[in-house]
């Protein structure tokens, strides 16, 4: 699976952008949950903050940036490296996640003559390549953009620049021909506003937004089969 530029010459296929946490496995895993107490401990142990104070200035970087390493990065010179070190590479992910036979089967059924499936994540490249690995669809992307934590000022959703990434990263022939799938509301606003076919993805149980995101709103990935037909292989009766 490609990490930079996946485009070969005459490759004119239009891109699925996949969100990779919250996304390709359910919120009810709670990975979200562990990675905003090894967040917020970071918070408290690098600027010596008391745990409220963490937090919410967690919650405002993230607010403010999508990402909270991106204000750790701006205002007090974190390493983003040591960052990820000590919370997505330190979260228990094995012992979370497992193989997705359902998710595996929507993913084959994705004709790829016709389009190319990429990650698209804002965490770094090591966090995005364990969860599909554990999830057993590592084979059926083409390819992952991500937040570099190497390379700063860093660069991440929902910012115009990473979905410019993304599109030079994957190849994608136009603007117009991107096709993506997050269950953030802030990245499905700035990826439809660019003129992406967007998906905001609400599982249920979870409140339906006021202001919708994007044109298309789906409770399950499956529900991409009725948007984007012609994406997908024809099923057999």
């Amino acid at each position: 699976m490609a990490t930079t530029n996946g485009a070969s010459g005459g490759d004119s296929r239009p891109v699925f952008f996949f969100d990779i946490d919250n996304c390709l496995y359910s919120k009810a895993c709670n990975i979200h949950d562990e990675m905003q107490t090894l967040i917020n401990k970071f918070f408290v142990k690098h600027l010596e903050l008391n745990p409220d104070d963490a937090h919410m200035l967690h919650q405002k970087y993230y607010k403010e940036y999508g990402l909270a390493i991106e204000g750790l990065t701006r205002h007090h010179q974190i390493d983003p490296l040591e960052f990820n070190y000590e919370v997505d590479d330190a979260l228990p992910l094995d012992r979370i996640l497992k193989p997705d036979p359902k998710l595996r089967k929507l993913l084959e059924s994705l004709d790829t003559s016709k389009v190319k499936p990429w990650l698209l994540t804002n965490a770094y490249v090591n966090h995005g390549k364990r969860v599909i690995k554990l999830l057993g669809v590592e084979d059926l992307f083409e390819g992952i953009t991500f937040c570099d934590y190497g390379q700063l000022p860093l660069v991440c959703k929902p910012s115009q620049e990473m979905y410019a990434k993304a599109e030079k990263e994957a190849g994608a022939p136009s603007t117009e021909s991107c096709y993506f799938v997050d269950d953030s509301h802030l990245n499905c606003t700035h990826a439809q506003a660019r003129g992406w076919k967007t998906v905001h993805l609400v599982e249920p149980g979870l409140p339906i937004p006021r202001i919708p995101a994007s044109r298309y709103l789906i409770s399950s990935l499956e529900e991409l089969r009725t948007h984007f037909p012609e994406v997908f292989k024809a099923q057999e009766n």
